[in-house]
């Protein structure tokens, strides 16, 4: 009975599929006559009978300009059936009225077998990474540090006893399908008086779903099938952890969300407990992945705090992904003031304990004067290429024009996914060369991050 339903009343279809029939029986008969095929013999024998009475000859010559008129009118009525059909089924199935059918396809069948990437990182700069990543694959994994202490996460993880849910949140949203709506949703912060007042709505979202669920993990896998995220998300760890950084005057500061503030120079930094143990799903992420992506983001606050997880740092290790970083546009007053690109990747060795990387993409475009001047007050600079320096430890260095057009100075998420996209298909990191239909979805996904970027 399936096949019985598409002639239900109301559907929309049954008319095109009718106009298409007779686009088929029109092109049958045309070839008939133009073949002077004698399958219709009836029919035939009028339009001959036809001629014969208006020219006063049967004519050969007119017989084959009617079968040639009847295959165009077959085929138009056959291509706008077609057409129509399509549109039906698309107008019903696609929840964006504005999303074309190359999008639907893009996202449902050649991004499902994308290569399994895995970002490791936290803050603003992981999230900005990610608005470009799902256009790449749908199999990009988000490992997100379980350090933050500040602000509204801070208040959920000493009331509650959970992970900060801040950097998940910011994931979440910049993977999610319908971005530009779930991002004003999720990242709303109450106001006024109450006990709500400073909260996002994520956080609580995500913590009341971790609680609904049993778990942390549980809620985060809920959450991504409500928003619709391409990929995942998961913290580096389970356990509440707190950063420590020793400062060069032997002062040690507590908590990431104070470390930037006491605006000394960072001897080094650790967690406590040391020994808090890596999450599974992180662990297995890592392992499985094709490509792992460091940053951006805060090196001692976002980035290092995963490294520092002994399970995390074996995975890495242990994995055979291409392993790639992505450096700073601006030092961070308070972290890493007066670092080049250099002194970033040499202090990620550093933590790692082994030269790991493949790839560092550096920032080699000039910052304007009018965005220079409102970080040089905050003490912030341009982070140097040091490309040759790098070259030496034994990487690639892939210099790059990454600045956004925006006042803030930070990653254009279009330009970092070209050269992100572009080192991927030309290593075939995943079985799948630089042939030219990867070339023509490649520009197609870059073409919907353009527009996504233009809506938000």
């Amino acid at each position: 009975m399936g096949w019985i339903s598409w002639f239900c009343p109301g559907i929309n279809l049954k008319r095109w599929l009718f106009l298409f029939a007779a686009g088929v029986l029109l092109c049958a008969f045309g070839l008939a006559v133009f073949f002077n095929y004698r399958l219709m013999g009836a029919l035939e024998e009028l339009l001959f009978k036809m001629t014969y009475v208006t020219t006063g000859q049967y004519s050969n010559t007119l017989i084959t300009v009617v079968g040639i008129l009847l295959i165009l009118a077959g085929c138009a009525f056959m291509v706008y059936g077609t057409r129509r059909i399509v549109a039906s089924v698309v107008s019903s199935v696609i929840p964006d009225k504005n999303g074309s059918l190359m999008e639907t396809i893009f996202v449902e069948r050649k991004l499902t077998h994308g290569p399994d990437i895995t970002v490791i990182g936290g803050g603003t700069g992981l999230s900005t990474l990610l608005r470009c990543m799902k256009y790449i694959t749908n199999n990009c994994t988000a490992v997100v540090t379980s350090a933050d202490d500040g602000g509204s996460s801070g208040r959920l993880r000493q009331e509650l006893g959970i992970i900060p849910p801040g950097d998940l949140r910011n994931c979440l949203t910049a993977l999610a399908d319908r971005e530009p709506l779930m991002e004003r949703l999720m990242q709303y912060r109450f106001k006024g008086d109450s006990p709500l007042a400073g909260h996002c709505f994520g956080n609580l979202f995500i913590a009341a779903m971790a609680e609904a669920e049993g778990g942390m993990e549980e809620g985060l896998n809920a959450i991504s099938q409500i928003l619709k995220v391409r990929g995942r998300v998961v913290p580096s760890t389970l356990t509440d952890i707190q950063l420590e950084a020793e400062m060069y005057d032997g002062t040690v500061v507590y908590g990431e969300s104070e470390i930037p503030r006491a605006h000394k120079r960072i001897k080094g930094v650790g967690i406590v407990p040391s020994d808090a143990p890596a999450a599974k799903e992180a662990v297995e992420a890592i392992k499985g992945a094709n490509v792992l992506i460091f940053g951006p983001g805060s090196l001692f606050t976002s980035i290092i705090p995963n490294i520092l997880i002994k399970g995390i740092r074996d995975a890495i290790i242990e994995s055979n992904a291409t392993k790639i970083y992505i450096c700073n546009i601006m030092t961070q007053p308070g972290e890493t003031d007066g670092f080049g690109a250099y002194e970033h990747v040499r202090m990620l060795l550093d933590y790692v304990g082994t030269q790991f990387l493949d790839y560092v993409i550096v920032n080699d475009q000039e910052i304007s004067v009018e965005q220079l001047k409102q970080y040089s007050e905050e003490g912030s600079m341009p982070v140097t290429p040091d490309t040759g320096r790098i070259r030496n430890l034994g990487i690639t260095v892939i210099p790059a024009r990454l600045v956004s057009k925006n006042d803030l100075v930070r990653h254009d998420p279009a330009k970092l996914s070209r050269i992100l996209i572009t080192l991927i298909y030309r290593l075939k990191l995943f079985g799948c060369g630089m042939q030219f239909f990867d070339y023509f979805f490649m520009r197609e996904g870059m073409r919907i991050l353009k527009k996504d970027s233009k809506n938000a």
